[in-house]
């Protein structure tokens, strides 16, 4: 498989202030990796950073062979880069129609495909944005990374604060998305258990830097060594 995403020695925070710290990864088409650690140790970071949201201080950013550390955030959009935020960002304005429309590039995510896959999306499709409950509005996030026909999504904390059953929803359309369509992805998730059974590697961050790789049924079946990598202390 072709090289998709490398990062080397990647140093990067906000402004003078240092997050991540020397971070070497890569990444194959059609892989998936779950980036685990506790809270506040740059996972999220990691992310923007991908997106272009943080300060470069070190290191090369490789996409599909070419350096984009200093490419602007749309461009990396536009090169295949999915992201879908923490915070959702929905848009009060927009429709749902509007918020999938409006982001749509030519692949093979389009509506009608996006609303199989969230039929409750096509029910609300003409609600705004903040009339949604907070798992629809994780559905409409997800499905806005989508319309971008991303070649890797990224995942920063997809099922936090939903009920159960959105959560055994989305995790049916993301394990679809990964196992049964090859998408690239890394997820973000502090049910740890949840991104390792979505996923074929994990990484665990700690203080900024990498401290763990593995495969991520390994570290599954290793419940001393999970523990003391992301459980709170």
């Amino acid at each position: 498989m072709a090289e998709l995403l490398a990062l080397e020695n990647v140093t990067a925070g906000y402004g003078d202030s240092v997050v991540l710290e020397d971070i070497s990864l890569a990444m194959q088409e059609g892989d998936s990796l779950a980036l685990l650690g506790r809270n506040g140790v740059g996972k999220t970071s990691l992310l923007v950073t991908l997106m272009g949201l943080t300060q470069m201080h070190h290191g090369r950013i490789r996409w599909q062979g070419g350096d984009i550390a200093r490419v602007p955030t749309y461009a990396r959009a536009h090169a295949g880069l999915g992201w879908v935020p923490q915070e959702r960002l929905m848009f009060p304005s927009l429709t749902v129609e509007e918020h999938l429309t409006v982001v749509a590039r030519p692949g093979e995510w389009t509506v009608p495909k996006v609303y199989e896959i969230f039929p409750r999306l096509k029910e609300r499709r003409a609600n705004m944005g903040n009339q949604l409950s907070g798992g629809e509005q994780q559905m409409l996030a997800i499905a806005r990374a989508l319309m971008v026909n991303p070649k890797l999504l990224l995942l920063d904390e997809p099922m936090e604060g939903l009920a159960p059953i959105i959560v055994q929803e989305l995790m049916r359309v993301i394990r679809k998305l990964v196992l049964d369509g090859g998408m690239s992805v890394i997820v973000v998730e502090q049910h740890a258990r949840l991104a390792l059974s979505l996923t074929k590697r994990a990484i665990v961050l700690d203080r900024g830097r990498i401290v763990h790789q593995s495969d991520s049924e390994s570290l599954m079946k290793d419940p001393e060594t999970l523990n003391r990598l992301v459980a709170v202390a």
